[in-house]
């Protein structure tokens, strides 16, 4: 097995992580995480998978033929090295260029000495036309002139860069099985107004044992549910079992819509903003439900995408 990071640029999010997950499922792989970040460039993707390494290649083929992607860079994954998305907007210089210097003024003129001239005669004449001439030019000195230069432009100040936020691996742990006692006491009489409740102990939890308690939850009431109103319904393949048993009961939680063998759910309250999911509880809610319905009894829920993470629905595909 082999666990690949893809990174990719597009233009809009509508839709992309569905599209994606599709390809990522029809290779052989499985989605492990996935982000999508507005950038000025578009909108930047990163998803992890993980899949047989001979599958590598058709999954790279059928990403690279994505007419969505404006590019695209496929990567082993390193547990716990954080990678910058390789088409975030880089950061710009902070640089700031110096003031023009101011320019010295121009020195004045020197005054014009006159000429003395060897002739007795010519040096009289000379003398009576300069006369007045110089007189004035030593009673009334020629103003010197100032250059009064603009200020400088100021150079526009940097925006603020975009800075792509990296995946932070945390170590997950296992549920906090006394949290989600707690909130089975009252099942019988809180059914099917739990979200307030799931809310709750959402909060209380550690952050590393929100997704495992969640998922343990949604087991023990998917179960319950199942042995209360469709104990008589076994034996059945995945496609009735989801439509005659997890759509109905899934809607007593959540607005959701069947799609063959995906279930997309609507404004779920349990997925906040910022990779915030909620979405263990509606698939450990699907097996607890539809584990016993199914033959022979197996399994998997993978899911697909999620609001949280910048989907405009919570996706999730079902296989036996």
């Amino acid at each position: 097995m082999i666990e690949l990071e893809i990174q990719a640029l597009s233009e809009s999010r509508e839709g992309l992580l569905i599209e994606v997950g599709g390809f990522v499922i029809a290779n052989g792989f499985t989605l492990q995480r996935q982000r999508l970040v507005q950038d000025p460039h578009g909108i930047l993707m990163t998803m992890v998978v993980r899949g047989p390494w001979l599958k590598k290649r058709a999954l790279v083929s059928a990403l690279n033929a994505y007419d969505r992607f404006l590019s695209l860079k496929v990567e082993p994954y390193v547990e716990g090295e954080a990678k910058p998305h390789f088409a975030a907007s880089r950061k710009l210089s902070s640089y700031m260029a110096p003031p023009a210097p101011a320019m010295e003024p121009a020195p004045a003129a020197a005054p014009v000495t006159p000429k003395v001239v060897d002739q007795p005669e010519l040096a009289v004449a000379s003398a009576i036309v300069d006369a007045p001439e110089t007189q004035q030019a030593s009673a009334e000195p020629e103003p010197e002139f100032e250059f009064i230069l603009p200020n400088p432009p100021r150079p526009a100040a940097a925006s603020a860069p975009v800075v792509a936020v990296p995946f932070v691996e945390l170590i997950q742990q296992g549920p906090d099985e006394p949290a989600v006692d707690k909130l089975l006491r009252g099942l019988e009489y809180d059914y099917p107004r739990i979200v307030p409740q799931l809310l709750a102990m959402d909060r209380v939890v550690a952050e590393a044992a929100r997704e495992s308690s969640l998922a343990l939850a949604g087991r023990r009431i998917g179960g319950w549910v199942f042995e209360r109103e469709y104990a008589l319904d076994g034996g059945l393949d995945l496609r009735e079992a989801i439509e005659r048993i997890g759509v109905p009961a899934l809607r007593a939680l959540a607005e959701v819509d069947q799609q063959g063998a995906q279930l997309h759910i609507q404004d779920s309250a349990l997925c906040a903003e910022h990779g915030h999911s909620g979405c263990s509880f509606f698939s450990g809610f699907l097996e607890g439900l539809l584990g016993a319905a199914i033959a022979p009894g197996s399994l998997s829920i993978f899911p697909v995408c999620c609001r949280s993470y910048g989907a405009d629905e919570c996706v999730l595909a079902i296989s036996d």
